[in-house]
């Protein structure tokens, strides 16, 4: 045996003198293995000044509150002082008011508690579709079946997926089954929904005088709009959820540069000469009606609790002849 052995010796690997491998080895990337799909992305303010706004409310409403109860109790003495009954009959306003304002309260609270539960159901399926992750797939599942099990509309979509319960499907299969045979009826509706909100907004804002009443009336019916797809995909709209709820889809379009009205747009609509054959208020009409369009798309990202791939979403233009078709509406009223 040769003790001829070589001594050991150190090489630095950015050193270009060294020896190097004859062979270069590439690493292929891995193709995924499907479209990825995001959660609807929503600016977060972390600013300072918001954390002080939201304590200076709080004192506020806090101090309104003691005055209230204050005032409302000197009330109810001096109804006492004067008869027992108008004591009484003050008395039990007072706890009718009372307990009206706790159910406005729980609510409220329930309606941004279910909005905030969408939001964990999208974070778990997005990991779940990206990652194939198993206990996401499982916890999403899970938070679904809780959100719609109860519902008439999605009963047999439900039904149909106990039934490939025992299945051996990937996390990823599983959540794609569950939107197609649970979410599927529901965006059908939701496109419903906002075809009929957008063409009223595009007709009577076409007939409306003054421009005050068609922001007040684009507003009500945007408004409207978003409590309906919230309910619809099962939220609880209740005011501070809509107005939660508007701020996310306000940011969204932000963010995804929705709020601005694209030249092809116009360009088609001026290609199939719609804004040529009527006035100038259709024109407008019509502008708005695209915008309530773009708003309802953003609101269904937001409220839908499965995200979809850029590519499977619905698109404007399929909305579009929506807005300008004014045949039966009486089976979408």
């Amino acid at each position: 045996m040769s003790k001829d052995y070589r001594k050991p010796e150190a090489f630095l690997l950015d050193d270009e003198s060294q020896p190097k491998a004859r062979h270069s080895i590439a690493f292929e990337p891995v193709a995924p293995a499907g479209e990825l799909v995001t959660v609807p992305v929503v600016q977060q303010r972390t600013s300072s000044r918001m954390r002080w706004g939201l304590i200076l409310i709080s004192a506020l409403t806090g101090l309104l509150s003691l005055w209230a109860g204050l005032a409302i109790t000197r009330l109810v003495e001096d109804f006492f002082a004067r008869a027992p009954l108008l004591g009484w009959l003050a008395l039990g306003a007072a706890g009718l008011a009372g307990l009206a304002a706790l159910a406005i309260i729980s609510r409220e609270i329930w309606g941004l508690a279910r909005l905030r539960k969408i939001e964990h159901i999208q974070a778990a399926a997005t990991r779940a579709i990206n990652l194939d992750e198993a206990q996401a797939s499982s916890e999403s599942i899970a938070q679904l079946r809780s959100l719609y099990a109860h519902r008439q509309d999605t009963s047999w979509g439900m039904q149909s997926f106990k039934e490939h319960e025992n299945d051996i499907i990937d996390p990823r299969d599983r959540i794609t089954l569950f939107d197609r045979l649970v979410l599927k009826s529901l965006d059908e509706e939701s496109h419903r929904i906002i075809a009929r909100r957008a063409r009223r907004v595009t007709l009577l804002t076409t007939v409306t005088p003054a421009a005050a009443l068609d922001i007040l009336f684009v507003a009500a019916q945007n408004l409207r709009m978003l409590r309906e797809l919230a309910e619809l995909y099962g939220g609880r709209p209740s005011t501070l959820s809509t107005l939660k709820l508007a701020r996310m889809v306000v940011s969204h379009l932000a963010v995804t540069g929705g709020l601005a009205l694209s030249d092809n747009v116009i360009q088609h609509l001026v290609g199939k000469g719609l804004l040529g054959r009527f006035s100038a208020r259709f024109g407008e009409g019509a502008v708005n009606g695209i915008m309530t369009s773009r708003i309802g798309l953003a609101a269904r990202d937001v409220c839908r609790p499965i995200p979809q791939a850029d590519a499977r979403k619905e698109s404007l233009a399929s909305l579009l002849r929506e807005i300008v078709k004014f045949g039966d509406t009486s089976k979408t009223s």
